[in-house]
């Protein structure tokens, strides 16, 4: 059973915090954890190994991973506009499925069939839109340096490598970035208190009554 704690005054009336609330908030934190580590990993065997066929299979493992983790985090993300919400879960559903599909219509490794075919790119993309999506509501909610950098940052490597605009050693040098960025980004979530991380309850209590109104 639930357990409240200290009553806050939110926007539109009072609210508390319960245990579910702050085990929603340490699972989102954990979820951000693996699909920063598994987008991390990832990322530096390729930098450091690009042309070792034996990375392959575990590129794949660790894309779902990030993948996994990722979907994790966008079902326990608090955010007050629904519709934004359910937009970034469709993206992440929209990526996945792409995912699966580019796994089984090429015969090579995953990795090497997206980096191959850059228009793969515009279905596994929205997974990674999902991805800016999250580091845009952080920047905007907590100011956080790292994301400042991250929101820009995605879009440019990944239209950049879906035109073939962007020279590898900046492709490279992005990728090692945004490698390096996610992992700061989800590792200071965990010093962060975990009541800003669910919100103002009252704002998305007043948000449903308005939706059950206007239906």
């Amino acid at each position: 059973m639930d357990t409240t704690s200290e009553v806050y005054q939110g926007q539109f009336g009072e609210f508390t915090i319960t245990e579910r609330d702050r085990f929603g908030v340490i699972v989102y934190r954990s979820a951000l954890v693996i699909a920063a580590v598994c987008f991390s990993v990832g990322a530096l065997l390729v930098l450091l190994q690009p042309n070792n066929p034996q990375i392959l299979n575990w590129l794949a493992w660790l894309y779902w991973g990030f993948a996994l983790g990722l979907g994790v985090a966008l079902w326990t993300i608090h955010i007050y506009l629904e519709l934004l919400h359910r937009v970034l879960q469709l993206f992440w559903a929209i990526g996945a499925i792409a995912s699966v599909g580019i796994s089984f219509y090429f015969p090579e490794p995953l990795a090497i069939a997206i980096y191959d075919h850059p228009l793969a790119l515009i279905g596994v993309g929205f997974m990674f839109a999902a991805l800016t999506g999250i580091f845009f509501k952080e920047s905007f909610c907590f100011n956080r340096f790292e994301t400042k950098f991250l929101v820009p940052l995605l879009p440019v490597l990944i239209l950049g490598h879906l035109v073939s605009l962007l020279p590898v050693a900046i492709e490279q040098s992005l990728l090692g970035t945004w490698a390096v960025l996610f992992m700061i980004f989800a590792i200071r979530k965990f010093g962060q208190e975990i009541p800003s991380d669910i919100g103002d309850k009252s704002v998305f209590a007043y948000l449903k009554s308005q939706n059950q109104q206007t239906v």
